[in-house]
């Protein structure tokens, strides 16, 4: 019977065993390689040589970036008829055979970017021209030549997107793109271009994208790519931008001739959809004001241009204002970092849509901030850092900029501008006032290079910069009538010489306040129990020598505190609502006692509040500063025992002190009892009689 059930058991135990081998076998071998979602197999990055031959027919989109496949073979994906795109980016492929893809007349995405074509150039054209249903072809980062590409391309005239970003391209004919009749959107950033022949884009008709940035381009002239829509021609040498005469519709929205080497305004087309024009960091200015040129012939320049032995001569005078391209579409004008001083008279004013205006980091000495200057349209507009010293303002105009929601002024010389300028501006939210000389009404300037500039009832305002500004005392009320949400008077070291009370008005709509480096110490003046709402605080850079009490009732997300003069933190605040509510703070560069960390241990048990700066947290030992996260056990020992109960280390230092003197002194009354009793005994001693 025994035995029947060892067999038994052993028969059972073989069919299992059986059974799983059986399941095991039956998981796809491809599976433990890659990995299948609906239709799509991403093998990326497994080390393989090859495209596995056993995943399944049905699949539609293939990754094998990242792999060793140096030679595609013929009919490698023959099987999988039903492929529309593939990747084998970053494999240092080298040979396509011709036959590759002789199976795949449905792939019509082909990502081959980082790899070797160069190689074998001629093998690899041959291959492609085997996919009739070609839309999308990335060759970027593939060592490619002019001469190479016109090759690649002379029989793909299904492309419509084609990136050929990263290679060598020095020169673009009139033969590398003629077959490419569908094309829309062409790459070829980071080549090293520095010619285009004019009928170079000729045949690409339908072209919408053109992507020339990071090239030597030194000129674009006799522009007419009329169906264009979007133009990066950024980090080249362009100096002159001209639009071919012409009036035709062009569709351009987008052009980007930014980190270039400008010298003037583009010559737009005239007849345009032009939305974003961004010609920042540029040497471009206006220059009728300085020559007095604006109609002279001695402004007048010539261009020729020479093209299948045909001349054609244009003429532009460089001195002229006139903006001779429709920009009333125009929403976004960036010409920040430039060398311009002023505007054309009525320049903006032909914008009618514009809402985003940068002429930051120039060198505008006077603006004219006149209804009959700017459009009313304008949302944002930036003028920081430029050497501003007055703003021109119609007094008697009523609302200026009905619309601006965003004024820069930080970093100029401001020295003459209305006081109430702002009580213009209706719908004006952020004004970044940073870095200039002034002081808040209704505190008198002491000096006469400053402006007062008047704040109170500006209802709109929201958000203000008032930083390193060398503001004299705020004044109680400086801010009465406004319900600022953020406010920063950071650098401002006498801004807050009667304590908090100029911010009372604000205390209750603030949200975020930086007081950094503006001299606060641990004085009565220095509370902030009223900002019950404020949710961000930057106290770094002053005099604490101790954590404000009056900060442990609020409910901060985000506290900075670096750079004071604190010690250690005492334990109830991180019980109270500030340690419930705290989600960062930054604690670094104070000088923390190294014996009394107790409190950092405590915040770090706080899940909900992450220490930012933790790896710069220093503390005091001795005359040592050691990094909190590294702290030597012989520092860690010596705070044991000076944290330890004093009495019990003084009963063991005064123990043995205690013990030697008993000892003495029962030897020293021994030894003084022996020679009393000699003394006695001699003087007593009589003899016995027997």
């Amino acid at each position: 019977m025994a035995l029947m059930s060892l067999c038994l058991s052993l028969g059972l135990i073989f069919l299992d065993l059986e059974w799983r081998s059986k399941s095991v076998d039956a998981i796809p071998s491809y599976q433990s390689i890659c990995k299948l979602v609906h239709k799509a197999v991403d093998c990326n990055g497994r080390k393989l040589s090859s495209v596995p031959n056993n995943l399944p027919t049905n699949i539609e989109e293939l990754f094998m970036d990242a792999n060793f496949v140096r030679t595609l073979r013929n009919g490698t994906t023959q099987q999988y008829a039903n492929l529309w795109r593939l990747s084998l980016q970053g494999n240092n492929l080298e040979f396509i055979e011709s036959g590759a893809f002789s199976g795949n007349k449905k792939l019509k995405v082909l990502s081959l970017q980082d790899n070797s074509i160069f190689v074998n150039y001629l093998m690899t054209a041959n291959a492609l021209q085997s996919l009739p249903a070609l839309k999308k072809l990335d060759l970027s980062g593939n060592y490619l030549t002019e001469e190479m590409a016109g090759i690649l391309f002379q029989n793909l005239s299904s492309l419509e997107s084609l990136s050929l970003t990263r290679n060598f391209i020095m020169r673009l004919d009139s033969t590398i793109f003629e077959n490419l009749v569908q094309l829309q959107e062409l790459s070829l950033e980071k080549n090293y271009i520095y010619e285009i022949e004019e009928e170079a884009f000729e045949n690409l008709r339908r072209l919408q994208r053109l992507n020339l940035a990071y090239n030597h381009i030194p000129c674009i002239v006799n522009f007419d790519l009329t169906k264009l829509e979007v133009l990066n021609a950024s980090y080249n040498n362009i100096e002159w931008f001209l639009t071919k005469d012409s009036n035709a519709n062009f569709e351009l929205e987008t052009l980007d001739l930014s980190h270039n080497q400008l010298l003037f305004f583009p010559l737009l087309p005239k007849h345009n959809k032009l939305r974003s024009l961004l010609l920042s960091d540029n040497e471009m200015n206006f220059y009728a004001n300085a020559l007095n040129a604006t109609t002279s012939k001695e402004g007048l320049v010539k261009f020729i241009f020479i093209s299948n032995n045909v001349t054609n001569v244009t003429s532009v005078n460089l001195w002229e204002d006139v903006i001779l391209g429709d920009l009333s579409s125009l929403e976004f004008l960036d010409m920040s970092k430039n060398l311009l001083q002023y505007l054309p008279s009525g320049f903006l004013v032909s914008m009618t849509s514009l809402s985003h205006l940068k002429l930051n980091q120039n060198c505008f000495q006077i603006i004219n901030l006149n209804n009959r200057e700017l459009p009313a349209t304008l949302v944002e507009l930036d003028l920081s850092q430029n050497q501003l010293v007055e703003l021109q303002v119609d007094p008697y105009s009523g609302s200026i900029l009905p619309n601006l929601h965003f004024f820069n002024l930080s970093t100029n010389r401001l020295k003459r501008m209305p006081s109430q300028f702002f009580i213009h501006l209706d719908s004006i939210t952020t004004v970044d006032l940073s870095h200039n000389q002034l002081n808040l009404c209704p505190q008198q300037s002491k000096g006469m290079d400053r402006i007062c500039i008047d704040f109170r009832n500006v209802i709109s305002v929201r958000h203000l910069y008032l930083a390193g500004c060398d503001l004299e005392s705020v004044s109680d009320h400086a801010f009465r009538g406004t319900s600022l949400v953020k406010l920063d008077l950071s650098s401002n070291k006498r801004a807050l010489l009667r304590g908090m009370r100029p911010l009372q008005d604000i205390a209750l709509s603030l949200q975020y306040l930086s007081l950094r480096k503006t001299g606060l110490s641990n004085s009565a003046k220095a509370d902030f129990s009223k900002f019950q709402n404020l949710l961000a605080l930057d106290l770094s850079d002053n005099s604490l020598t101790s954590f404000p009490s009056t900060l442990s009732s609020l409910t901060l997300h985000s506290l900075d505190l670096r750079r004071n003069h604190i010690s250690f933190f005492p334990q109830f605040m991180v019980h109270h609502r500030l340690g419930k509510s705290l989600h960062i703070i930054y604690l670094s560069q104070n000088p923390y006692d190294c014996c009394k960390l107790d409190w950092l241990n405590s915040l770090q048990e706080l899940r909900t509040v992450h220490i930012a700066d933790r790896q710069q947290i220093t503390c005091k030992f001795s005359s040592k500063t050691v990094s909190v996260m590294e702290l030597p056990k012989s520092v860690t020992q010596s705070c044991l025992w000076i944290t330890t109960d004093m009495t019990l280390l003084y009963l063991v230092l005064i123990l043995p002190t205690s013990l030697t003197l008993l000892v003495a002194f029962i030897i020293l009354v021994l030894n003084v009892k022996q020679r009393l009793f000699k003394i006695v005994k001699s003087r007593w001693r009589r003899s016995n009689r027997y």
